[in-house]
């Protein structure tokens, strides 16, 4: 499951990822928040989330699944750290693409945690935001692969496919 940044949409998400999935064989579900962003940035857990558990009972109703991640873009990387601490009995690893913060409600389990943060970000600085949140985490106990490139607020298909050999291993 990924989620976009604030402002984004699913077909977004699914430009950036499709390619690099589709050649590893991971299925994306890339839904749109909502509102213009995600409801737990908005105020709090709600009508996201109850789009979000539809989604996943119709995916696992209609395909095989065998492991599941949680990843997002910006807000949807804060979201995907939020959501996947959270239900870390479903979400094995949460991938998290130039996160501003982490509040999971929240914790069960234990996910891996993978996060990329451009040294050039100007939307969400990375000295405040991705060394913030994986230092936390690893504070906090937890498996983190932290990946900082030299580059802005982006994701690319090199950093698509770091988080899914993160996730997967390598092919």
């Amino acid at each position: 499951m990924f989620f976009h940044g604030a402002g984004g949409t699913a077909e977004q998400s699914l430009r950036a990822l499709d390619e690099v999935c589709s050649a590893r064989g991971v299925l994306a579900l890339a839904p749109t928040s909502v509102a213009a962003t995600w409801d737990l940035i908005a105020g709090g857990l709600g009508r996201d989330v109850a789009v979000l558990d539809a989604a996943l009972r119709e995916v696992f109703a209609r395909t095989a699944v065998s492991r599941v991640a949680a990843g997002g873009f910006s807000d949807g990387a804060s979201y995907a750290l939020s959501l996947g601490l959270a239900n870390g009995e479903l979400f094995e690893t949460v991938l998290a693409f130039s996160p501003g913060f982490l509040a999971p409600p929240s914790v069960r389990g234990r996910p891996r945690v993978w996060i990329s943060h451009g040294t050039r970000d100007r939307v969400l600085p990375v000295e405040r935001c991705g060394r913030r949140v994986s230092g936390h985490l690893r504070a906090a106990g937890y498996d983190v692969g932290y990946d900082e490139f030299d580059g802005g607020h982006v994701v690319t298909p090199d950093l698509v496919s770091a988080a899914l050999d993160s996730w997967l291993g390598k092919p």
